[in-house]
């Protein structure tokens, strides 16, 4: 049977950060060591700058008259920022902090346990960091887990099956608010 490739690409593989932490090291690998960050310090009064996450409130996306205005917005805010916090969603606070628990139980599984979601050279999703193109490239100072969930047929069978229960159970919820998204964007496509 031949070997699925993933259509986001691949990365190198690179030692776990989690797994460098507990080594004790005197210091940082200097692979982990951004120049372009090593004399900024950040002092209290700019952390309190103003800026906020922008916030996408889901039920004026789903609204006839607000619907168009919030999509041109969340086109907006997905151009300049990448990221945004999604409000009335219709998820409970209480599902909302279990995926948090869920993801948190995922990254404190031993690494043996971890190992059978890890990268491979084939794979950019999986257990590790993404991206990473070269051996002298800078790296960040974490590990990350990349998954396609959604559509169903470009998940990873050698990762989502394996996922814990209760981990696959909550990531199955998010599927269904990007479901929902990806309905709304249908039906009022952006306007470029």
């Amino acid at each position: 049977m031949e070997e699925m490739k993933n259509p986001s690409g691949t990365s190198l593989l690179v030692p776990s950060v989690q797994e460098l932490a507990k080594q004790k090291m005197s210091t940082v690998p200097q692979r982990y060591i951004q120049p372009q960050h090593q004399d900024m310090v950040v002092r209290s009064e700019e952390a309190n700058c103003g800026l906020q996450i922008p916030i996408i409130d889901m039920k004026n996306l789903l609204s006839v008259e607000s619907g168009s205005s919030e999509l041109n917005t969340l086109h907006l805010v997905c151009k300049e920022w990448g990221f945004f916090q999604l409000i009335n969603h219709g998820l409970s606070s209480s599902s909302v902090e279990r995926v948090k628990l869920e993801i948190q139980d995922f990254f404190n599984l031993p690494m043996a346990e971890k190992r059978q979601f890890w990268q491979s050279p084939q794979h950019m999703e999986g257990f590790g960091q993404v991206f990473v193109g070269g051996e002298d490239q800078k790296l960040d100072w974490g590990d990350l887990f990349s998954i396609t969930t959604l559509p169903k047929h470009l998940r990873m069978p050698h990762l989502f099956p394996k996922l814990p229960l209760p981990f696959r159970f909550y990531l199955s919820l998010s599927d269904m608010c990007v479901s929902i998204c990806i309905l709304i964007f249908q039906k009022k496509p952006f306007v470029m």
